[in-house]
């Protein structure tokens, strides 16, 4: 049987749709392999606006940095995501995910909740500055990830999300034994994060594990830049 990960990489991807809400290209389609589908996003690098406060790279490489640190650190916040070649050239093609139309959103994202909380832990570190409620995806089987991590890794701190229930609380022992252990995976695979953050972008993403190492807690909101994302939806 084949991995997500498998079928997103060798699979033919058909374009069924846009996401007509998203300020960049953000493609809905399926992916088939042997017969089998899935249900995919698809954001082609072809069809980003340039940011002014992100002017390396692209994305879609942050995407996948996103999904490969996700994966890495075991927290598996992230759907499966791939970088390849589409139908309007290389970009991020990830799993689509259903989410339980049950759950309010305006409700769920000011819980205390286990996987909230190792949301908000993974984007202190990797610095998202775009963590929105409608970024949050509950599925039926319980589990929470978090999807548009294009803005993210960036080398000064922008953090911005509306996860702010922890702040300044102190780590457990199992969030600090799980940072430690990132550290030294970073430090051993950073040859994969360079060929999609900048060399200075990856410096500062592991200044930034030390820093929460030290403080051992919660980042808090700081006043020198918006700590909430607008619209926070």
């Amino acid at each position: 049987m084949k991995t997500i990960i498998e079928h997103l990489t060798n699979s033919e991807i058909e374009v069924t749709g846009r996401l007509v809400d998203a300020s960049n290209a953000t493609l809905f389609g399926s992916a088939t392999l042997e017969g089998e589908s899935i249900s995919i996003i698809y954001k082609p690098i072809a069809g980003e606006r340039p940011l002014w406060d992100f002017p390396d790279g692209n994305l879609a490489q942050r995407e996948y940095a996103a999904y490969l640190l996700s994966t890495l650190s075991s927290w598996n916040v992230v759907p499966p995501t791939v970088l390849r070649d589409g139908p309007f050239g290389l970009g991020m093609v990830q799993q689509w995910i259903d989410i339980d139309e049950s759950i309010d959103l305006a409700i769920l994202y000011r819980q205390d909740l286990p996987q909230l909380r190792k949301l908000a832990l993974f984007d202190a570190v990797i610095n998202n500055t775009d963590r929105k409620i409608g970024h949050l995806l509950p599925d039926s089987d319980g589990q929470i990830f978090g999807c548009d991590h294009g803005v993210t890794f960036h080398s000064e701190d922008k953090l911005r999300t509306v996860l702010w229930q922890w702040a300044d609380q102190e780590f457990t022992e199992s969030e600090i034994s799980e940072l430690v252990s990132l550290q030294g995976i970073l430090k051993a695979t950073s040859e994969q994060f360079t060929k999609l953050i900048t060399e200075e972008e990856f410096a500062a993403l592991l200044e930034r594990i030390e820093r929460l190492l030290l403080t051992k807690s919660f980042p808090t909101p700081s006043d020198e830049w918006p700590a909430v994302p607008w619209p926070p939806f």
